[in-house]
């Protein structure tokens, strides 16, 4: 990394400095708006422009003049007030911030809650979420992940279309907006983490392409021309995104980054750019005092991800692992078209519980061909799981949340395997109340071209799925506003008892330290694969908890499970309890406990679960 001036509008009372990339430029002027001035800036060898101008005051606006000819945002723009297409807006970074001292937790003590700005609430912006705070706090949240932010066209994206990665969206709230959410959330234990796409740029306000070789064509993704990470002048490219990266845990006091889709970050050097971001991010928090979270989202089942770089891994702090979501997916709703095809193997969820990927290098039918290696070493905490995200309600025709697609039953039994799995759990918003709104795909970009285009893409998408039916236009805004959440909900009917499960599933969660145990030697899984029915075991030192699951969704089943001389256990949970349904006709429960010394043989309803605890007094008098 160089030491030269940050890139962007860095703002001070005496002179406010300007720094870009443009190596094919032979001349560049910032151009103020405010006082229609023309200020010639200085290049070297590098290919990097610098002024130093007096007297700019935060919200001056600005351009870059390229050659005398085209005027364009900064491309580390901090704020645009006008949108992808408008000047660049000078911020000033003091903020009165009230998080001395704060450190989040540890990924192993983690509860992670996705959500997105525009439609979380009302409003749609980061202070209304604030509002929400105590409510997530409530539910045993410790984490927001929040889809990307970055400036992108319009008032309606999830995100991914971002161009101007330095500002956060002005609609949302811009930077004084951003950084009052993560300061509240701080004050009252939250920590943040932010979602950055470092794979693509949106199609529309993308003018990198005006300042330097920041694409090549020497790789091709599903976004077109990929990034330039290896190629002639891919260092300051690299220097750009990186310096990204660590100017949202800086300036924001972001907590840590989810890395969109890495498989698209095309690098064949021998310092792999992902490693080297995480590395600069992990020193830049050492430095600081910090601690920082790095992770990834990738399809490739490659456990190098997190390996350490001395073992010639990536050195990433977790990935996301998707292989649960599909297991669930595929057992309730029977969905078995594009990547499903891969899942329909029951007996490939003991592996995943176990070791993380269900492809450790089989055959795959959706790759055809091997696929994936195996994370049985390394420490379950380095994964993220789900039932729900983003990606998987929104990239769907219609939006269904897993709510649409199951019955009660079926959302209580995913949660029960959610949030017991040795992984780190992340909800999606709304899943904990059964929210009743879809999640669609929305944009509102300005060409009509692109509008069309992506109308066009979107129905392509869905063909492998057969899905039959007319997807809505996400250009409409009413595409946008039925989206939005209605958090009443959690307060009435099916809809509280869901979110009572969640609170007590959570709360188990961080009760039961074996629940949280990374060791992989601490799981153990027991399954009969013909009944479909499933013991997940958790163990520490201090207890031994049995989360017992039946997936078969028509007929009760049986689980025979060894006994311990020296153990009793008691049943703390049972899904068909009366606090947990919302029939009143009455369904088996589990037997309410077993002595010491006695063969478990627990019988449970369709898509039930019981939780069972070995009584801790007697592991300690016997050595457990």
């Amino acid at each position: 990394m160089r030491s030269d001036p940050a890139l962007g509008a860095s703002y001070g009372p005496q002179a406010t400095t300007f720094h870009v990339w443009a190596p094919g430029a032979q001349q560049v002027e910032t151009h103020l708006l405010d006082s229609d001035r023309y200020i010639t800036m200085q290049r070297d060898r590098a290919g990097y422009f610098t002024c130093h101008v007096d007297g700019v005051m935060p919200g001056a606006r600005y351009y870059y003049r390229l050659d005398g000819e085209k005027e364009r945002p900064d491309p580390a723009s901090r704020s645009q007030p006008e949108g992808v297409h408008g000047p660049s807006q000078v911020v000033d970074p003091d903020f009165k911030w009230g998080d001395a001292g704060w450190q989040p937790p540890s990924l192993r003590n983690s509860v992670i809650y996705e959500l997105h700005v525009g439609t979380f609430t009302t409003e749609g912006t980061f202070d209304a979420i604030i509002n929400y705070l105590p409510y997530l706090v409530e539910l045993g949240v410790t984490t927001l992940q929040i889809m990307p932010v970055a400036q992108f066209p319009g008032a309606r994206n999830w995100g991914y279309d971002g161009v101007q990665l330095y500002a956060p969206h002005h609609d949302y709230g811009g930077v004084d907006g951003l950084k009052r959410l993560v300061n509240a959330c701080h004050q009252q234990g939250l920590a943040v983490l932010l979602d950055v796409v470092y794979n693509h740029l949106g199609p529309e306000g993308n003018y990198l392409w005006d300042y330097g070789p920041y694409f090549t064509d020497r790789y091709h993704s599903a976004w077109g021309d990929s990034i330039n990470l290896d190629g002639p002048q891919s260092d300051p490219v690299r220097r750009f995104f990186m310096e990204n990266a660590v100017y949202w845990l800086d300036q924001f006091h972001i907590d840590g980054l989810r890395l969109d889709a890495i498989h698209a970050l095309y690098d064949t050097s021998a310092r792999p750019f992902v490693s080297e971001l995480a590395a600069h991010a992990q020193d830049w928090a050492v430095r600081h005092n910090r601690s920082v979270h790095i992770i990834a989202e990738s399809h490739d089942n490659d456990r190098r991800l997190t390996l350490s770089r001395e073992a010639n891994g990536l050195g990433l702090n977790a990935q996301w692992l998707d292989d649960l979501h599909h297991m669930i997916h595929i057992i309730l709703t029977g969905e078995d078209q594009g990547y499903y095809l891969d899942y329909q193997d029951f007996s490939l969820l003991p592996k995943v519980l176990t070791e993380s990927f269900a492809y450790t290098g089989q055959y795959s039918q959706v790759w055809q061909r091997r696929h994936g290696t195996s994370a049985r070493a390394i420490p379950a905490d380095r994964f993220i799981v789900s039932t729900q995200t983003h990606d998987q309600v929104g990239n769907r025709m219609l939006g269904e949340r897993l709510s649409q697609l199951t019955d009660f039953d079926g959302l209580k039994l995913a949660a029960a395997l959610m949030l017991c799995s040795p992984y780190v759990p992340m909800l999606f918003m709304g899943e904990e109340y059964r929210e009743s709104a879809p999640f669609l795909y929305f944009i509102s970009h300005e060409d009509p071209d692109l509008v069309k285009a992506v109308r066009e893409g979107r129905a392509k998408e869905f063909a492998a799925f057969k899905w039959q039916a007319e997807p809505p236009d996400p250009h409409a805004e009413t595409t946008f506003m039925r989206s939005k959440l209605d958090h009443r909900l959690h307060l009435t009917g099916d809809h509280a008892v869901l979110y009572a499960l969640y609170r007590e599933l959570i709360g188990l969660r961080r009760q039961y330290t074996a629940l949280s145990n990374p060791d992989r030697a601490a799981t153990r899984v027991y399954a009969d694969s013909f009944a479909r029915i499933l013991c997940m075991e958790r163990r520490d030192a201090a207890q031994i908890l049995r989360i017992v699951m039946n997936f078969d969704l028509h007929e009760s089943q049986t689980m025979y499970l060894p006994g311990d001389e020296a153990v009793a256990w008691q049943k703390i949970i049972d899904s068909n309890d009366a606090a947990w349904s919302i029939s009143d006709t009455t369904t088996r429960q589990a037997k309410s406990h077993f002595d010491a010394g006695e063969k478990m043989s627990v019988t449970l309803a369709p898509k039930a679960f019981a939780i069972y605890l070995a009584q801790q007094e007697d592991m300690s008098r016997n050595g457990h």
